[in-house]
């Protein structure tokens, strides 16, 4: 309930946009920056890590190393 309020409160203290001053323009992007942050806190990114191209390659290694020694003990 307390971050719906701060949302509020910062849409209904922004400025008019009717000739903006420099003073106002300024106000209302600090306004309009602390709710990107505020949602993007909330909303957070549904994207995968990146991987580096040497820790896939050390993975790929990992997992061909690992089938080759299940091939070996099914063969026996």
């Amino acid at each position: 309930m307390c971050l719906f309020r701060q949302i509020f409160t910062m849409h209904v203290l922004r400025v008019s946009t009717e000739k903006k001053m420099n003073r106002k323009k300024k106000l209302n992007s600090i306004l309009d920056k602390r709710i990107k942050r505020m949602n993007a806190k909330k909303n957070p990114a549904l994207k995968p890590k990146y991987v580096s191209k040497a820790e896939r390659a050390r993975i790929e290694a990992l997992e061909q190393n690992s089938e080759s020694q299940n091939a070996v003990m099914t063969e026996q």
